[in-house]
Formats: structure tokens, C-alpha cells, sequence
């Protein structure tokens, strides 16, 4: 038995498009191609697609998902081997959720108890995010993400972990100075930014509009904001301002 494009399409909630795409590239190639020039899906290119869906779930890009599919042999250990990377995201989910919680309370207490704000410094802070969240959420910035992907994928895991606590450090630093009463245009302030635009040069030329449109996205991108709130609430919108100011004064 097979099935038409349009009906995997609609099984799977991949657009026929994107299906397409799969073939030119060779990812998932149809099981033929009828007189009429449709392409036809058997039960082999479902488990196939499944795969794919799964990884990239799982954040793995497509040429990397290409190279796992290409060394794959049995079904059976592969679906496996899914299943493990399944169960250990949502073990990471369950983490950030912790995590988050434990932030929410300690907030709460602090406003109940009349106190400012506390800035977190635990070292799982970020328990459960990872790289691949920040990568994902470059989509909007293609050049950016395509950089920062090639240099993730050359990245040991202990190299990966230490740019991790340095990001996270750079967002609590910026956090205490929010929390001090100084201004987005403030000197302090402005030269943690200056850190993070000279890190993005280093990938890439960013334009002063790039840097804007990075700080908005900041606050519009839910990922993005949780993770900057789960510091301090109003950090995201204190980044895109200062982010705003630093474009303004020296950039343009």
C-alpha cells in the first residue's frame, strides 16, 4: 500500500512543501512517482519520516539528521535509540520546570517579605536549557543561526557547557545592574552590551538595525523572554532598551 503526498501531508503535519524539500535533498525520497507526476509513500518512508520528525524535535539540524539516517541499518535499534533521546528531553523538560518553579517561589517570597528582588546564582539556574534552545530560537536570524550552529557542531561538550555559564553569568550581571537602579544607557550597562555585540561580530557583521531587531526579540520570542524573566522579572525588556540605546549612541 501506499499513500499520495498530500495524504502523508495530512497524517504527518508536514506541509507537501516540506516534502518535497525532503526529497531534492535526498532525505526522504517517495517510493516512486506516478503517471501523473505525484510522488507516493510506502510504509518504509513513513518510519523514515518519523525519524526525521523526531529528530528534529530533538533540535538536530537536517544535514545532521541525513548523516544518522545514511548510517542507520535496522528500524528497530534506530526507533530505539529515538526513544532514548525522547525520554532524556523530557527528563530535561521536567529540569527547566523544576527549575523555573523554584525561581517563581523564591520571587514570590521576596515580594511577600517586602525585600528586592533576588538575583539567583545557582549554578543549575538554567538547569535544563540547552545550546540547542538558544540556536533554535536564531531561526528568525538565519546568517547568525548558521553560524552558531557550524561552531556548535565543532564545539566539545566542555566547551559547549563553559560558553553556557558564560552566557548565563552575562545575563546575571546584567540582572544585578537592573536591579541596582541603573538605566539602560548607563556606562555599567552599556558595556555589558558592548560584550555581547562585540561576541556577535565575532560570528558575523551585525548592523546596527540586526543589534535592534536581536534586542526586540529578546522580549517577543517566548523562549527568549521566559528565560531572561526567570532571572528577574523585567530583564528582557531592561536588554532590548539597553540594547536600543547602545545601537542608537554607537552604532549608528
Amino acid at each position: 500500500m501506499d499513500w499520495p503526498i498530500a495524504e502523508v501531508a495530512r497524517m504527518s503535519g508536514v506541509t507537501a512543501r516540506t516534502l518535497r524539500h525532503y526529497d531534492d535533498t535526498g532525505l526522504l525520497p517517495p517510493a516512486r512517482i506516478g503517471a501523473n507526476g505525484h510522488r507516493y509513500y510506502e510504509e518504509r518512508q513513513l518510519l523514515r519520516l518519523q525519524q526525521i520528525l523526531v529528530l528534529r524535535a530533538l533540535g538536530v539540524g537536517l544535514p545532521e539528521i541525513g548523516r544518522i539516517l545514511s548510517e542507520q541499518v535496522d528500524e528497530v535499534d534506530a526507533l530505539r535509540s529515538h526513544h532514548q533521546r525522547l525520554l532524556a528531553e523530557r527528563d530535561r523538560l521536567e529540569a527547566l520546570a523544576g527549575t523555573v518553579s523554584r525561581t517563581i517561589a523564591e520571587l514570590e517570597q521576596s515580594r511577600k517579605d517586602g525585600n528586592p528582588v533576588t538575583i539567583n546564582r545557582p549554578e543549575n539556574l538554567f538547569e535544563g536549557v540547552t545550546p540547542s534552545q538558544y540556536e533554535g530560537n536564531m531561526r528568525d536570524f538565519p546568517e547568525l543561526a548558521e553560524e552558531v550552529a557550524r561552531r556548535a557542531a565543532t564545539m566539545s561538550q566542555a566547551d559547549a557547557d563553559t560558553a553556557h555559564r558564560q552566557r548565563t553569568a552575562q545575563m546575571i550581571r546584567l540582572a544585578e545592574l537592573m536591579a541596582a537602579g541603573h538605566p539602560a544607557d548607563a556606562a555599567p550597562v552599556q558595556a555589558e552590551i558592548d560584550a555581547q555585540y562585540q561576541a556577535l561580530t565575532e560570528l558575523r557583521a551585525v548592523t546596527a538595525e540586526d543589534y535592534r531587531a536581536i534586542g526586540r526579540h529578546v522580549v517577543d520570542n517566548e523562549t527568549w523572554r521566559a528565560a531572561y524573566e526567570s532571572i528577574a522579572p523585567g530583564l528582557a525588556a531592561y536588554q532590548r532598551d539597553a540594547i536600543e540605546a547602545y545601537a542608537t549612541t554607537r552604532l549608528n
